[in-house]
């Protein structure tokens, strides 16, 4: 039976050909893309990377306040989860629509 100081340097050596082995996969892989991109003419943009959503979508434009705080004019939109501000003013009595824009 092998002892643990045995174990550890062949389960040390494993996981070192694991990690020679992925990165030798992976460089094969990348090289493979590269081919067929180059074959077909394509580029990253091509593929739809990141962003690719978004731009698909539009640039992100913001949204018009439609809740504004006379006070310290900070503004919500009436999307996403209320702000503290507000939580706080409705809590305190007053209405969503005294914030009205």
């Amino acid at each position: 039976m092998a002892t643990l100081k045995e174990l550890l340097a062949r389960k040390a050596e494993i996981e070192k050909q694991i990690d020679d082995a992925a990165r030798n996969e992976r460089a094969e892989a990348i090289a493979k893309v590269k081919a067929l991109m180059a074959e077909h003419g394509l580029s990253v943009a091509d593929l739809g990377g990141r962003g690719s959503a978004r731009s698909a979508r539009g640039t992100g434009s913001k949204v018009a306040a439609k809740y504004r705080d006379g006070a310290t004019g900070q503004t919500w939109s009436g999307r996403g989860l209320r702000p503290n501000w507000l939580k706080a003013a409705l809590a305190s009595g007053r209405k969503l629509e005294d914030f009205a824009v």
